[in-house]
């Protein structure tokens, strides 16, 4: 018989004695957070384990929690109670997931015999719950055109309004560039979309051809058009970005200067572009297919053609796996690459890389603004995307603030140059054009 509510034992004594599911799930907990758990716990049963003075509770709300961790004792496990509301957390998230990841682990196998047992006695134990049907499911060869459109559709293709809600008036999903304390997201996003209007010297050549790469909702492309006179073409793989894009367009009456495509950049030939942006597309190219991207890049730009790359990174590279809770729920497949090999794949295409900035502070503060955004207007978030899809929403923004507070995500802008014959670059002498 499970135990599901507190129950009443006599001991040979005569005493009493109650035993609670946090009593009896201790062992389990003690395996996955170590002897003490760094946040307050509270069970089904209203019994809790954890310090009072926590930053926060995770509530268990029921025994199907549990059986989801014992069948997948790790990240994924954890994900998949928390999207199925399972699991909910209350107090500062972002504090929360601090500790937490300090704190969990695998379950290991000195500890399984006792985990397994306190998971047997409130009946935990049983055939594996169906996976939340938020889960992506991507088929074929892996970054494929075939399978990165599913992975992008996935992600993207989630409800505009959703991502109005999200992302603000400035519709752009990547990081902002907030030049003081006090800057408003959408403000810190246009000044993101100036900083590489200007790094490709569009505020210099009025009229320029832009390839933006990955073009999302048209934020750089109505911005590079509006400010400084540019023909934009923007791709995107993601049916809903192109159809909004292209309403933004013609709202702003910018037809005859951006054009719109659902298109992979890997269709693109035989075209000439004066300058390619590649802002937060570049995470779903795959660390297989770089030499494969910048050359195609390459192939379009021609003497003096300058090339933006904007992409998070981490050291050494990471490959976002299929038991994690971003590789199911948010970004299939994608891959971070170090930027130390993003400018050498740069340069093996052709490249004479220029310049190199993080904004790794500023993506951490985009985030927050991106949370504080749905957290706002939570009802609404969940009304247009649903409950499961608003919270995976909001653990892997407050998952990837932490990365960005602690440096173990970073951002970076890798800029790139087509020599000329004689070896002219177009370049400025400073970085003061920039400013």
């Amino acid at each position: 018989m499970s135990l599901s509510t507190p129950s009443v034992e006599q001991t040979e004594t005569g005493t009493t004695t109650t035993t609670t599911v946090a009593d009896a799930v201790r062992p389990l907990i003690t395996s996955l957070l170590g002897p003490e758990p760094p946040v307050r716990i509270e069970l089904w049963d209203g019994s809790t384990l954890g310090p009072a003075d926590a930053p926060g509770t995770v509530h268990v709300r029921s025994v199907d929690a549990l059986r989801r961790i014992v069948w997948s004792p790790d990240e994924l496990g954890l994900g998949r109670a928390y999207v199925s509301g399972d699991i909910d957390v209350e107090g500062d998230l972002l504090e929360m997931l601090k500790v937490l990841r300090s704190s969990v682990r695998t379950l290991r196998l000195d500890g399984a015999a006792s985990a397994l047992g306190a998971a047997r006695r409130v009946g935990a134990l049983g055939p594996p719950l169906p996976a939340p049907p938020e889960e992506a499911k991507v088929r074929g060869r892996r970054h494929s055109t075939r399978r990165d459109s599913q992975a992008v559709q996935h992600h993207y293709d989630v409800g505009n309004d959703f991502y109005r809600i999200v992302l603000g008036p400035a519709m752009t999903y990547s990081c902002a560039r907030y030049v003081d304390a006090s800057t408003p997201l959408a403000d810190a996003q246009a000044a993101k979309h100036e900083l590489v209007c200007r790094k490709l010297g569009l505020h210099e050549r009025p009229g320029a051809r832009l390839l933006d790469v990955g073009c999302g909702w048209g934020s750089m492309a109505l911005h590079a058009a509006t400010h400084h006179g540019a023909s934009v073409v923007g791709v995107t793989i993601s049916e809903q970005q192109a159809e909004l894009a292209r309403d933004r367009v013609a709202e702003a009456g910018l037809e005859d200067r951006v054009d719109i495509r659902l298109q992979d950049y890997r269709e693109l030939s035989g075209e000439h572009f004066d300058a390619i942006s590649s802002i937060g597309m570049f995470e779903h190219v795959g660390a297989a297919r770089i030499a494969q991207y910048f050359g195609t890049l390459r192939e379009l730009l021609g003497p003096e053609g300058r090339l933006l790359n904007h992409a998070i990174s981490t050291v050494h590279g990471s490959r976002i796996g299929g038991r994690t809770f971003m590789g199911r729920y948010v970004f299939p497949d994608s891959e971070l690459i170090d930027v130390g090999d993003v400018t050498l794949a740069m340069e093996d295409a052709g490249f004479e890389v220029r310049d190199v900035e993080s904004l790794r502070e500023h993506y951490a503060r985009t985030l927050r603004d991106w949370i504080a955004n749905l957290e706002g207007d939570w009802d609404r978030a969940v009304e247009l995307a649903g409950p499961a899809r608003a919270r995976i929403w909001r653990l892997y923004m407050a998952g990837s603030a932490v990365g960005f507070e602690d440096g173990g995500l970073n951002v970076h802008q890798v800029l790139g140059v087509v020599q000329a014959d004689d070896g002219a670059s177009g370049m400025p002498p400073t970085r003061a054009a920039w400013e």
